[in-house]
């Protein structure tokens, strides 16, 4: 299959412009710097530096690790908006900021980030202090009216990370309010979130595979990321319609 060989590659495998996998570690080209984030490590590829990319502290990052497909199809194009529900402190938004604006936001992209902590919103704003092009929200996922306003047509490219009961209902209804038909939807799952009498977590992540596909949205792939973050997986939901 396809993903035993990309893990037999010896040379970087470049995902995009500013995005590398160098030995199963993925790296991105730091948009501010000489600044490390979180204390990441920083190391220079050609003469660039880039950031280490840490999969224990990122979905994102371990589903790119994870999947059996082009890692780089997890990725928005450069240039695009999009949303990120549960933004955290910054971990992985700081990494796709890299990719998707990079430095002084050369490539025209906006990152709306929305997360419900006043901590984590001091973070992020920190963050976008020097990046432009990074729009924290202080804000419930759930509450689009609320801060819907700054996204005012759909985006092709939305990321969830909510640890609350309700994370399908709420990763649904905004995929309807904003992702765009065709536009791919990243949800993170974590099973002891989800209100569940079932037969266990494999039965969870299955009925909520079906509620997806119920939706009418296409399931592409289920990335487990066990290893990185026990009792997650990773849905990633592809909208139908014109």
């Amino acid at each position: 299959m396809g993903g035993g060989k990309k893990r037999r590659q010896r040379g970087p495998q470049h995902l995009s412009s500013t995005v590398r996998l160098e030995r199963r570690t993925l790296w991105t080209q730091n948009a501010v710097e000489g600044k490390a984030v979180y204390g990441e490590s920083l190391r220079r590829f050609s003469g660039k530096e880039h950031r280490r990319w840490d999969p224990t502290r990122s979905k994102l990052g371990a589903g790119m690790l994870r999947t059996n497909r082009d890692p780089g199809l997890l990725l928005p194009e450069q240039g695009d908006t999009v949303l990120y529900l549960g933004a955290g402190h910054g971990t992985s938004v700081s990494h796709l900021y890299d990719h998707l604006c990079g430095a002084s936001n050369r490539f025209g992209g906006r990152l709306v980030c929305v997360d419900l902590a006043p901590r984590c919103l001091r973070d992020l704003t920190f963050m976008a202090k020097q990046r432009p092009g990074l729009v924290p929200v202080l804000g419930d996922a759930r509450q689009h009216a609320a801060w819907g306003v700054l996204l005012p047509t759909k985006v092709p490219w939305l990321f969830q990370d909510v640890a609350q009961a309700g994370q399908v209902d709420i990763f649904l209804s905004a995929c309807d309010r904003f992702l765009q038909p065709g536009g791919l939807g990243l949800l993170s799952l974590k099973a002891a979130s989800e209100r569940w009498t079932g037969e266990g977590e494999s039965a969870l992540f299955a009925s909520v595979e079906q509620r997806l596909l119920d939706s009418g949205h296409e399931v592409e792939e289920v990335v487990e990321l066990t290893g990185y973050e026990d009792n997650h997986r990773l849905f990633v939901v592809r909208k139908q319609g014109a």
